[in-house]
């Protein structure tokens, strides 16, 4: 077989060329490319890992406030409602004195009213006996032609006013 003939021919050859290139492909990637593309990963790690921290330390102190401005909230919240409270039992008050002072005028003018119905029914009532008096007087100078003094004829219409 030549063919085998010529490869012994030129393996020594062959092998140096393969150790020439990979000799080459080692020093240029593997000495000249690898260790920067190594540094450019481990930067970016760093990177990375520094921004991740940054991003950490950024939610921590974004919670922090948030924590913070929901306390001052509460109180906030807490300061109106008391607010609201004090109000409300101040209207409450002012209410509950303005209604005494109305059922106070409110009570005064019920009473005034009353005793101005009173004198105003005794009023009547005088004058409807007086009436009645004087009517009884004439009735009986009429019917029986007998005169009737006041005093009798009043005690009269009032036995017949308290006996209806």
């Amino acid at each position: 077989m030549p063919q085998i003939a010529q490869l012994a021919e030129t393996w020594s050859s062959q092998v140096f060329w393969l150790l020439i290139f990979f000799g080459i492909t080692f020093f240029v990637i593997g000495r000249g490319m690898v260790p920067k593309v190594m540094d450019t990963v481990a930067q970016r790690d760093s990177q990375i890992s520094g921004d991740l921290a940054a991003a950490k330390a950024a939610r921590d102190a974004a919670d922090a406030e948030e924590e913070a401005w929901r306390v001052k909230e509460n109180e906030n919240r807490a300061a109106a409602q008391a607010i609201v409270a004090k109000a409300k039992d101040e209207a409450a008050a002012k209410s509950e004195t303005r209604l005494k002072a109305a059922q106070t005028r409110l009570d005064k003018k019920l009473v005034d009213a009353e005793t101005r119905i009173a004198e105003a029914r005794t009023a009547a009532l005088t004058e409807v006996e007086s009436v009645a008096v004087e009517a009884a007087q004439d009735i009986v100078a009429t019917l029986a032609g007998v005169k009737v003094t006041r005093p009798t004829a009043a005690k009269a219409v009032k036995e017949a006013m308290i006996h209806g």
